[in-house]
């Protein structure tokens, strides 16, 4: 198996609970506290980051699967939801659905099948989520 190194770094920008988050790419991302703890929503919280994680992933899976079999997605939205249970002094996500909806001269059982690949075997993020909960897709062609 081929090991890979990520990096993230955190910095706090604020005396609460404001980081700002750095991986491999630069680009900072920033990550605060609900309200209700002492947050000033300054920042995505660290459970949306998994979410926003798995539609990303997930999102530049289907638009490769798809370029490579000639289709062209003119728009392209993602809507993650998903359940929380609390498992004793945290929470796991047990139930997501990733909503597809994409517009262009599309065939339908293209994007299915993309859509598919990316969360069944290519999307790393959801072989994380895997473990604690079961992932569904709906789609929407406009």
């Amino acid at each position: 198996m081929k090991r890979r190194t990520m990096e993230v770094n955190l910095t706090r920008v604020d005396q609460d609970f404001h980081f700002a988050a750095t991986g491999n790419s630069g680009v900072a991302v920033h990550m605060d506290a609900n309200p209700e703890i002492g947050g000033h929503n300054m920042g995505a919280r660290p459970m949306e980051m998994l979410l926003m994680g798995l539609g990303g992933c997930s999102a530049i899976d289907v638009i490769m699967i798809l370029k490579k079999q000639r289709q062209e997605a003119t728009t392209f939205d993602i809507k993650v939801t998903a359940d929380r249970e609390k498992v004793e002094e945290y929470t796991e996500f047990r139930n997501i659905n990733v909503h597809f909806k994409l517009s262009g001269d599309l065939n339908e059982d293209k994007v299915r099948k993309a859509i598919e690949l990316s969360l069944e075997k290519y999307c790393s993020v959801a072989m994380v989520l895997y473990k604690t909960s079961t992932i569904t897709y709906s789609l929407e062609l406009l």
